[in-house]
């Protein structure tokens, strides 16, 4: 490549045609780079400050009676979305997964959307006294429960089923590991 020279700046390059430049690729650090400028803290908090007015105005325009078509449906999946969410959550803890913890907190948002929804879509007779008790006899206690699995508020520890108290062939028996806490991984002593 040849250097043209210029009494003001120095050497520099000849320029090259536009076919000629190699294509430009996008690195890694810079995707990185790109997805620091745009917090998702702020798309948050701008998200959440802008339905705001959007409440005022559904409070005013929609109306307060509505014929919905396959309203069983809604209510089957609703249901079926919240058994799930509670085996799965079983599932999960039983076997020592922390992974519960994200069931557990979608399973519980579920349960009180379900008890918010029955007991306004009740009927004012005793359909509403039903759905009263079911969201504070089942509901939302359960959604409590589910909560308190979310956060992590209590420490259960789970013992490594595979080599507590096994035996090998012709050795002694493999002394039990120490406890394993969910949500940190074990230490080598």
């Amino acid at each position: 490549m040849t250097t043209l020279s210029s009494p003001a700046t120095g050497p520099r390059p000849a320029r090259r045609t536009r076919h000629a430049l190699p294509r430009r690729r996008v690195l890694p650090w810079r995707r990185e780079l790109a997805w620091r400028r745009v917090r998702p803290e702020w798309v948050l908090l701008v998200s959440g400050a802008a339905l705001v007015p959007w409440l005022y105005v559904l409070a005013r325009t929609v109306p307060s009676t509505a014929l919905v078509v396959r309203w069983n449906a809604a209510w089957v999946g609703l249901d079926a979305l919240e058994a799930l969410g509670l085996l799965s959550t079983a599932a999960l803890r039983r076997g020592g997964d922390d992974r519960h913890r994200l069931t557990a907190a979608a399973t519980a948002a579920l349960l009180v959307v379900d008890a918010w929804w029955d007991t306004v879509t009740a009927a004012p007779d005793g359909e509403l006294v039903s759905a009263v008790a079911m969201a504070v006899c089942a509901e939302l206690p359960l959604a409590a429960l589910c909560t308190a699995l979310a956060l992590g508020r209590e420490r259960r520890p789970v013992t490594d089923a595979t080599t507590v108290g096994t035996t090998t062939a012709p050795g002694p028996a493999v002394a039990p590991r120490t406890p394993i806490t969910p949500g940190r991984r074990p230490t080598r002593e």
